[in-house]
């Protein structure tokens, strides 16, 4: 008996994590009142576990929306919701898929089944995307509504108040003028960062198809974090800005309109073709100008591996940084030796996976820190 009470703490502990990594500030003190709200509740009732957790864990309203992702994310099935309501009628709860595994659905059960499924999310985040059914693809289809990628930041030339930095010298007289011309205190202000651009070029050509459905939803969480400072586009035999396509909020409508946009989806791969028509049209002029430049593909070229050399050799002058995520990356044994990959990764600062969602943080993270 003396391991359930543990179960449950480090299932709620994990959950409060998750609502961190997805925006919500779930602090200690609030963690520790889900705690005690959980300890008077049947942990096996997901709406008794969900209510515990909304009332205690959330801030605001703009909290409530991530909190419901996270909770479908973290236990399973859909998060209980509440009907408006109607003249005198009483709020309801909606039922929700259950919290328990397949075997925990017979009468009676036992806390550490929280944990089980908890650790089951866990393996699902580190597997390969080609692999998975398809339910497993819906149930990760929630797990990237909780990506939050957030933005490079440089430095810009406008400055702005600051406890710390290089001594404002204007403000400074001026505060010693009012006080009677005495020096009684030092103003600083430091450099004021703004938003790095970040352009993500995605193969979505018949050797990438099986990854392009979950890198054009790491997109989609780009540009709604940063719609202003973030470009799409995709690659194959052509190129095509989806940008503004992404810019729908809900994920499945933005990728059905990205796909009626493409018309080479699934088709070949000219990269090196594709990527000199990006520089020409939009990276020359300052696209990829101190940009976060990311291209997702294995590297598969049907034209010369020459032509790739010299345009990636292009775009690292203009970018920032240069980052190429590639899903056979992830595999064991893997080795960058297609002509491709070894005509661009001299020009590459950081070569990463992508064929999980655990590969697809981890990306987001290398971005943050370019």
């Amino acid at each position: 008996m003396a391991g359930e009470p543990r179960d449950v703490v480090s299932t709620v502990l994990g959950f409060a994590r998750t609502l961190r990594h997805a925006g919500v500030d779930a602090s200690p003190d609030r963690v520790e009142a889900m705690l005690a709200a959980v300890a008077h509740l049947d942990v096996l009732d997901p709406t008794a576990v969900y209510w515990s957790g909304r009332l205690t864990l959330c801030g605001s309203p703009d909290d409530l929306d991530r909190y419901d992702a996270a909770f479908a994310a973290w236990f399973g099935g859909e998060a209980p919701r509440t009907r408006r309501p109607s003249g005198v009628e009483e709020q309801r709860v909606a039922q929700s898929a259950p919290l328990q595994t397949a075997e925990a659905g017979q009468d009676g059960g036992d806390p550490s089944d929280l944990a089980t499924l908890a650790s089951g999310e866990e393996v699902l985040r580190h597997r390969d995307v080609a692999g998975l059914t398809v339910a497993e693809r819906d149930q990760l289809r929630r797990l990237f509504a909780l990506l939050r990628p957030a933005a490079p930041m440089r430095p810009s030339r406008r400055r702005s108040p600051s406890a710390h930095g290089a001594v404002h010298r204007g403000r400074t007289v001026r505060r010693a003028l009012r006080d009677g011309g005495e020096v009684t205190r030092l103003l600083h202000h430091r450099a004021r960062p703004r938003p790095r651009r970040v352009v993500l070029l995605i193969d979505v050509s018949g050797s990438m198809s099986p990854y392009a459905d979950a890198l054009l939803r790491v997109a989609h969480a780009a540009v709604r974090a940063r719609p202003a400072s973030t470009e799409v586009f995709t690659i194959g035999t052509r190129l095509t800005r989806v940008t503004r396509e992404l810019r729908l909020r809900d994920p499945d409508r933005a990728l059905a309109a990205s796909g009626s946009a493409i018309p080479d989806w699934s088709g070949g791969t000219r990269i090196g073709e594709v990527l000199k028509a990006f520089l020409d049209r939009w990276g020359q002029r300052g696209t990829a100008r101190g940009a976060v430049v990311v291209v997702c593909s294995d590297g598969w070229e049907r034209g010369g591996p020459e032509l790739l050399g010299e345009q990636m050799t292009r775009l690292r002058r203009l970018a920032h940084a240069v980052v190429w995520v590639n899903p056979h990356k992830g595999r064991a044994g893997y080795e960058p030796l297609t002509g491709g990959m070894v005509a661009a990764l001299p020009s590459v600062d950081h070569f990463v996976a992508g064929h999980s969602l655990a590969a697809f943080e981890e990306l987001a993270a290398v971005i943050t820190r370019a």
